[in-house]
């Protein structure tokens, strides 16, 4: 198959010629320069009920496989994360297992591996400060008895019964303080869940961000690092410049990244005003782009910033259409890259979120990967999307 048929919103069909695939060599030593994890989804079982409010049913091989794969390009590995449909699909028993699982791979693969804690196994909707504090303990306690990194994820039931910035800030001291080892703090914006409007006590993100710097403050030595999925550069920049030294940067800005990652190393690209460093990486695109990110922070480790941006740089377009509003159903466009990459059997997720995005957003998808390098085996994936296109009949 030599070409790619393209479908608009108005049901128009093109097509354009399949670009050939990336030859990217898998880093033969750990990536030195930035510090990148992919943030991983999970595939579900092909036959199983996964309709929505219905418990996940995950096909562990390709869902572990998959981690294997990011593991041989250099990245570490964040699981358990929004990617993983939290509060979208994931229920709290098949997070346990899937936290479980994917810390075993991380010692069979010697891979670096966070996973997200929240409060989210709690049912009932409103809780008390106390019982947020237990929530987020119990989940911290169970990822460090799995050996896994955590990832302080921003809780629904934290932001509906916080009353004011002073409740963020006991809340989080509270359970740094029970942390045995350095944790990351996520700070996700609305645009990825809407229910965490208000966080750190403010909708503005220059007075929310003296909130958790308070917070790193009282508990520097508890803090690895800051997690930003605000999609806004500066707000990054701002707060990075202000970190205490030691407490890196992990940007979660899937529109922005090359720039952030690039940093004072990468005078060229794209930059924030005021810009200085360099952020690292905890990024969704990053699962979706692995071979792609891993050969650009190797052109990073060489001394070469040119080739980093020009391997990386167009793959920002095609994350910001896989990440369009409404940006919380990103999780569809990520779990459709596998599966054209033959990195799961199905084009499905579960609670049938693969039913979120539609087929010309889909297809934009489709032709932007196949522009920057991000199909894998461009063959499979042409015969697979036009399988789907078939499936929803789009004949030739």
């Amino acid at each position: 198959m030599s070409e790619l048929r393209l479908i608009d919103a108005s049901g128009v069909v093109t097509s354009v010629p399949l670009a050939e695939g990336a030859t990217f060599a898998r880093p033969a030593d750990r990536l030195r320069s930035r510090v990148a994890y992919a943030a991983a989804h999970v595939a579900p079982v092909a036959w199983g009920d996964n309709t929505p409010g219905r418990p996940a049913e995950i096909d562990w091989e390709a869902t572990l496989g998959f981690r294997r794969n990011v593991y041989s390009w250099g990245l570490g590995v964040a699981d358990a994360m929004d990617t993983a449909q939290r509060n979208m699909g994931l229920d709290a028993a098949a997070t346990r297992e899937l936290v479980a699982r994917s810390a075993e791979v991380a010692r069979e693969e010697s891979g670096s591996l966070v996973v997200g804690v929240n409060t989210d196994h709690v049912e009932e909707q409103r809780i008390p400060l106390d019982a947020v504090i237990d929530a987020y303990k119990e989940q911290l306690h169970f990822s460090e008895e799995q050996g896994a990194g955590p990832v302080l994820m921003a809780s629904r039931h934290l932001a509906r019964a916080a009353a004011s910035a002073d409740d963020y800030r006991r809340v989080y001291r509270e359970v740094l303080r029970s942390a045995t080892a350095p944790v990351v703090l996520h700070w996700l914006g609305t645009a990825f869940d809407p229910e965490l409007e208000g966080y750190f006590g403010a909708s503005d993100w220059r007075t929310a961000s003296g909130v958790l710097l308070d917070v790193i403050a009282e508990s520097p030595d508890k803090v690895r690092g800051v997690k930003m999925s605000l999609l806004d550069a500066d707000s990054e920049v701002s707060v990075r410049e202000r970190l205490p030294e030691g407490v890196r940067m992990f940007t979660g800005d899937d529109y922005n990244y090359v720039g952030l990652i690039g940093g004072d190393d990468v005078p060229e690209a794209p930059q924030p005003a005021s810009a200085g460093g360099h952020s690292d990486a905890l990024l969704g695109a990053f699962a979706a782009l692995s071979p792609v990110a891993s050969a650009a922070i190797q052109a990073l480790d060489a001394g070469r910033p040119d080739e980093y941006l020009r391997i990386l740089g167009p793959t920002e377009r095609l994350s910001r259409q896989i990440f369009a509003a409404p940006t919380y159903f990103y999780k569809t466009g990520v779990a459709f890259l596998a599966w054209l990459n033959g990195h799961q059997p199905a084009f499905q997720m579960v609670g049938g979120l693969h039913s979120a995005r539609s087929l010309p957003h889909l297809s934009r998808i489709v032709e932007l990967a196949n522009g920057c390098g991000a199909l894998e085996r461009p063959e499979l994936a042409a015969e697979r999307w036009e399988s789907l296109l078939r499936l929803n009949g789009v004949g030739r």
